[in-house]
């Protein structure tokens, strides 16, 4: 929710504050700086002294960044910029940190669907957010989507420091048989020591996984900053419209992650390898994409339009139960860790895949800004196809 207000938000700040589409890239993009240096960070971080503290850290610190926003704005734009970075700080160790957990806490055979509903919460923040902004700015002004939604972060946070645990074995009310359970078949058990950064660097399925991140993650930022725009512009809807429509995309990829995940663990029981699971599903999530992003050139009505959107979203997830399962799956002592190292690239995609969409789109049109995305999640299907494995490559 709180990553997701600004692109709606964007739309009366740049009235009020007269911003060109250049600066408005620029506002979207300060968000990446923040959220790009605390990646690897983070990971190690999860990964050393464990997902709980990190992710509560994380939450604190982006809600307060969130609610500062609407005075950062009234001080100009360099304070803009740094507060929208600070934000990114703050959400940076987020997925690390949820991967370290989940490494920790889930069995093999679960891993797809846990991995799915965690990250269906993003989505439905996403709808929420997308869903609420423009009400809450008719009603009350810009301002008002930034304190509402940052003030829900220290409800969380409260939530989260009486009932989560980093480990099953931190968990005092855990019964006994489940505990064992959890930790016979969870792989990774004691803390990281030391990183072993040569090693992890020198395996092709972990590169696999920072080019697949980034080929994936360039197609998905720009239909998540720009979407809006891009209703709001071509398919000349106004502010409520946008916001509605875009909700449509984030409800199907919610809706098919789980779906996805589903599939992919009863595959997985049924014998079929991790390595063919994590490649099919990914083929699907890079495959569909591509295929209905090269439609939308060839369609001529707004509801064919959103249509191809939320198909090329819906498929999009199926990643859920491919790339973003497939840390946990060679690494899991180093899962957070290596969630860090891809989702860095990934995130680097979003930084300049936002950027150059915004120049794109000063000198050409919509369709250019497609078919980048279209060429990159080609290759990515490439590269994860032939690189790629389910089975564990680190210890």
């Amino acid at each position: 929710m709180d990553r997701v207000n600004m692109s709606i938000a964007i739309l009366p700040m740049s009235a009020e504050y007269n911003w060109n589409p250049s600066t408005v890239g620029l506002i979207q993009s300060s968000f990446f700086w923040g959220y790009l240096l605390t990646q690897i960070a983070g990971g190690i971080w999860a990964d050393t002294v464990g997902g709980k503290q990190v992710l509560g850290f994380g939450v604190v610190w982006w809600s307060v960044a969130t609610a500062l926003t609407p005075i950062a704005a009234k001080l100009g734009l360099p304070f803009l910029l740094v507060a929208r970075a600070f934000m990114g700080i703050g959400e940076g160790v987020a997925m690390p940190a949820m991967n370290n957990i989940l490494s920790k806490w889930v069995p093999v055979s679960e891993r797809s669907r846990s991995l799915a509903l965690v990250y269906s919460g993003m989505y439905l923040g996403s709808v929420t957010g997308l869903a609420f902004s423009p009400f809450l700015i008719h009603q009350f002004g810009w301002p008002s989507v930034f304190y509402s939604f940052g003030s829900l972060g220290t409800v969380w946070f409260s939530v989260w420091l009486s009932k989560a645990h980093s480990s099953p074995l931190e968990d005092p009310e855990l019964r006994p048989e489940e505990k064992k359970l959890i930790t016979t078949n969870c792989s990774s058990k004691e803390p990281v020591k030391t990183i072993p950064w040569r090693l992890i660097l020198s395996k092709p399925p972990v590169w696999a996984l920072i080019v697949s991140h980034f080929c994936h993650n360039w197609g998905t930022f720009i239909l998540l900053t720009w979407m809006p725009t891009y209703y709001n512009q071509v398919l000349k809807f106004n502010l409520t419209e946008s916001g509605l429509f875009c909700v449509l995309p984030w409800l199907i990829m919610a809706i098919s992650a789980n779906v996805g995940g589903w599939i992919a663990d009863t595959l997985v029981s049924k014998g079929v390898s991790v390595t063919r699971v994590r490649k099919i599903m990914q083929t699907i999530g890079f495959l569909g994409p591509a295929f209905f992003l090269t439609q939308l050139s060839h369609v001529n009505s707004p509801v064919m339009a959103v249509l191809c959107m939320t198909c090329s979203q819906g498929t999009d997830a199926f990643s859920q139960s491919g790339l973003y399962s497939n840390h946990q799956d060679i690494a899991p002592r180093y899962s957070g860790i290596l969630l860090g190292l891809s989702n860095t690239a990934g995130v680097l995609a979003g930084v300049f895949g936002t950027a150059a969409t915004g120049y794109i789109l000063q000198h050409g049109s919509w369709d250019d800004v497609f078919k980048v995305s279209v060429v990159l999640y080609l290759v990515g299907t490439v590269v994860f196809n032939l690189f790629s494995t389910g089975e564990k490559v680190l210890e």
